[in-house]
């Protein structure tokens, strides 16, 4: 492949998965959250619940399905943009990516319809079964996606054949790969918290617009019960996959802290500008030692530097150094905003700190930066891997024309901007939307009310 085909290829990827991977990540949290819901309603009988499950329904409906419509161009842009990387590690990817097809994607299409539309055909408890199955479906998603990807940074279980391609050898050890089970928790819980600041957005901008006051409050408190057990817990996830990124990629982790040359007593650099060229950094502010302790637990540790490696096989540094600051940026912002309205909501202040409630509105879709710049962060720094050690990403394309990619790069740049402003037109609209479940609700009501919710509209 010409090398502006590849680069062209790699853009359009790169464009096309960055603007689809937002609705999954929320399609994956409101599952869960709708889950809950159905749970409280089963158990208490409350009408605000079967309401605001309705209300999250309808956005969950519009999150599915812009992520059909944008994921189902990206296995052919595999096969068309990437062929040699199909050809060799087909073998081994591609039964991970069709499993996820025939199981969790079918499991999700097969409730879908009566967790949306059958809330007046089946029973309450038969309509929970349907929504837990929509939300496994969604785990059985990221399950199998993430442990193809995860084979691709930290390949195992696998052998080459006299071919040169890759095939299995032990499914369990491809599957279970050593980076997969740190990066599907990271990537869950990262895909719970960013759905936990985005109803606590919802919930505060209408709690500051005097709208639908009982349902704000419950996605308000909702969105800050979790964002104050998940942010937490994503620190400490992060931490356990970053020392598992030291251990298999190195090469990523010094990237990640513009680490060049092996040392001990590492600081932890808050700002520097990488020159890849000189292999330096220009403007360091850094903590002394606290990379160190942070990656070995140790702050005279020894830290491995980029120049264990040669400099065709050293990933791009500014756009991981960078990305990765991004993100642990975000985080911290979800952090002390979780602690903020924390704080607010023991002082019984929640809904009138205004000030709080404006910085959650803006905070609503930092979690998708940061889930951006963490998919930044990762895929760049495997480079110049498709399959760590073993496939360059300058072997993995196909025999194509720069001009054709070119072509359909420029339609997808145009498109998806498109589709992805309809989905924000839309989704305000829902969210200005109160459910209608043709009765006034009363705070308490009997179970038979669960199933006389009307269908999402």
């Amino acid at each position: 492949m010409e090398p502006l085909a590849l680069l062209l290829s790699r853009i359009q990827f790169g464009l096309t998965i960055g603007y689809h991977i937002l609705f999954p990540t929320l399609s994956m949290g409101l599952a869960m959250f709708l889950v809950v819901l159905e749970a409280l309603e089963l158990r208490t009988g409350r009408a605000v619940y079967r309401q605001l499950g309705i209300f999250w329904s309808r956005i969950f409906a519009l999150s599915f399905g812009m992520g059909v419509v944008s994921g189902v161009v990206l296995s052919y842009e595999i096969g068309t943009n990437f062929g040699r990387f199909s050809e060799i590690a087909g073998p081994v990817v591609g039964p991970l990516m069709s499993y996820e097809v025939m199981s969790a994607f079918f499991l999700e299409a097969g409730f879908l319809g009566i967790m949306l539309l059958g809330r007046q055909r089946v029973g309450p408890r038969m309509h929970f079964f349907a929504t837990v199955m929509v939300a496994l479906g969604t785990l059985m998603s990221a399950f199998w996606i993430l442990s193809a990807n995860s084979f691709m940074h930290t390949p195992a279980g696998h052998v080459i054949d006299p071919d040169g391609r890759l095939t299995v050898a032990s499914w369990t050890a491809v599957i279970f790969n050593p980076s997969f089970p740190y990066r599907f928790a990271h990537m869950v819980t990262a895909s719970y918290l960013t759905t936990a600041f985005v109803l606590a957005a919802v919930g505060a901008w209408q709690l500051l617009r005097a709208r639908q006051q009982e349902l704000a409050r419950l996605s308000l408190r909702f969105g800050l019960g979790a964002a104050l057990l998940l942010a937490p817990l994503q620190v400490l996830i992060g931490d356990l996959h970053g020392l598992n990124t030291l251990e298999h990629q190195p090469m990523k982790v010094a990237a990640m802290e513009g680490h060049w040359h092996t040392s001990g007593q590492v600081p932890l650099l808050l700002f520097a500008w990488p020159d890849q060229q000189a292999a330096t950094n220009h403007f360091e502010i850094g903590v002394p030692r606290l990379a160190s302790l942070i990656l070995t637990h140790d702050p005279d540790g020894v830290v491995p530097g980029l120049d264990q490696v040669p400099a065709e096989d050293r990933p791009p540094v500014a756009p991981v150094f960078f990305s990765f600051r991004l993100m642990v940026g975000c985080g911290l912002i979800m952090l002390l905003l979780a602690a903020w309205g924390g704080l607010q909501w023991w002082r019984g202040a929640l809904e009138s700190d205004t000030r709080l409630l404006r910085a959650l509105v803006l905070a609503g879709p930092i979690g998708f930066i940061a889930v951006l710049a963490g998919w930044i962060t990762t895929e760049i720094g495997r480079q110049p891997w498709t399959v760590q050690g073993l496939l360059r990403t300058a072997e993995a394309g196909s025999a194509v024309s720069a001009s054709a990619v070119a072509a359909s790069l420029t339609a997808f740049a145009i498109v998806y901007p498109l589709l992805f402003a309809a989905f924000l037109v839309y989704f305000r609209r829902l969210i200005d939307k109160s459910p209608d479940d043709g009765h006034a609700p009363t705070p308490h009501e009997g179970r038979p009310a669960f199933s006389r919710a009307t269908e999402i509209n």
